[in-house]
């Protein structure tokens, strides 16, 4: 019989797999979309227009805007992927120099080939067994910057997929004294409003947010706030009506106001809860033995500066799995999804809508697995450079490569190709990831 995605996705809901991943809601159905075509209208009289927003949908930005402590906010139906165009769109001109974190989102490299922007990259230290990317430091963006004085912008991406958090409060600063501003993708981080540590509240000038990922709102589902007098609000909007659809989604807008409806009313008490359940996860899992648990203390000493404890990294370094192996065991034996699995390790996540029952399947699965797979990373198969790829060292890419999920490139265009890129490639595919761009 032939299937249909519409009928897969409503049999899947009806099964007994977990999301260890996006979107935030965590399949957890709200009354006023139970029947989503009953609210699918375009613009009509009475019901506003997001392009140009004078009632309903700009009172429910205003909303938004008051919650994330924002000068101006704006609702995004294309993702936090269009927000990342317009904003690097909007404060750079053809050919100007941008300085960006290089383990940014593959969107901000989008962005620099259709400006034709001249990018200068800050390469975050790599993280212990794991290689895990650390954040932006202060000192790295100070030397960028010192040396481009005609740099146009500076991006950044805190929380990084894997919950590692920059000094923003700092970055902002320091970026402020060269009168040029700073943009955050913090799309993984829609939760830090509620504990003070929000890019907007730390003064950057272009924030944005996917809403979808950690707050109950649909995929899709993203913010933007935009701050102080660096930036130009209408080339922000302007863009904005660029890579944003002409017929945004109502349904997608009713989400976000939902989303903001319940933080507002119910975010304190739900985030109690969620610490709790986090609290509860972690501490258990404390006592792995061939599976680990990356800890928060265990970053702050590697010189992270903070970390989002709602990522789960379970390292597989000391076992004789990886961590694509882990996701997948995760997946066929206890039917638990994760957000992304990594040569050597799985990445979980948890928002404000997990339940107790998700964290307890998660934990017993674990340390299942955990007594099955006693060896250690020598006992792996050695990752052996393929010839194809090899005779490619010591040129330059026309490609830009990567493994999707999370999006950030290994290699990108124009860089130069090393034994180490060409290893690193080569281990992603033996593992069975995805590698996109080949």
């Amino acid at each position: 019989m032939e299937k249909r995605l519409y009928k897969e996705l409503v049999n899947y809901s009806k099964s007994d797999y977990y999301p260890f991943h996006m979107p935030g809601h965590k399949r957890n159905i709200s009354d006023f979309l139970n029947d989503a075509y009953a609210i699918d209208i375009t613009e009509i009289d009475g019901f506003d227009n997001l392009h140009d927003a004078k009632g309903l949908i700009k009172e429910a930005e205003e909303r938004a805007a008051k919650l994330y402590k924002s000068e101006e906010t704006k609702f995004l139906v294309n993702g936090s992927t269009c927000g990342i165009l317009s904003a690097i769109s909007a404060v750079t001109k053809k050919g100007d120099k941008i300085i960006a974190a290089r383990n940014c989102h593959k969107s901000v490299y989008n962005a620099i080939e259709i400006n034709e922007l001249k990018p200068i990259f800050i390469y975050p230290e790599i993280i212990g067994d794991e290689r895990i990317s650390s954040g932006i430091t202060v000192s790295q963006i100070e030397k960028a910057l010192l040396e481009n004085r005609d740099a146009k912008a500076v991006i950044i991406t805190s929380p990084t997929y894997d919950g590692i958090v920059s000094d923003i409060a700092s970055i902002s600063k320091l970026v402020h004294e060269f009168d040029i501003p700073l943009i955050v993708d913090e799309a993984h981080g829609a939760l830090f409003y509620i504990e003070g540590r929000s890019a907007v509240i730390n003064k950057a000038d272009i924030v944005i947010n996917s809403l979808h990922k950690t707050l109950p709102a649909l995929t899709s589902t993203a913010l933007i706030h935009i701050n102080g007098n660096l930036v130009n609000r209408d080339e922000v909007k302007k863009y904005l009506s660029i890579y944003q659809t002409s017929s945004p989604s109502y349904v997608l807008m009713a989400s976000i106001d939902y989303a903001v409806d319940v933080m507002e009313r119910d975010g304190n008490k739900l985030y109690m809860q969620n610490c709790i359940r986090v609290m509860k996860l972690k501490e258990a899992l404390k006592k792995l033995r061939n599976l680990k648990l990356i800890t928060k203390d265990e970053l702050l000493l590697n010189g992270v500066f903070d970390f989002d404890e709602n990522k789960v990294i379970i390292s597989t370094v000391n076992s004789k799995i990886t961590g694509k192996e882990l996701s997948d065991i995760l997946l066929n034996k206890y039917h638990l999804r994760s957000e992304m699995s990594a040569v050597t390790y799985t990445l979980l996540m948890l928002t404000v809508m997990d339940s107790d029952e998700g964290i307890e399947r998660l934990i017993n699965a674990l340390y299942e697995i955990d007594d099955s797979v006693a060896g250690n990373k020598e006992s792996k198969q050695k990752i052996c450079v393929d010839n194809s790829l090899e005779k490619l060292i010591g040129k330059k890419s026309d490609k830009t490569v990567y493994v999707y999920p999370p999006g950030i490139p290994i290699i990108v265009c124009g860089e130069t190709v090393t034994e180490d890129i060409v290893k690193e490639i080569n281990e992603n595919i033996k593992a069975g990831l995805d590698v996109k761009g080949l």
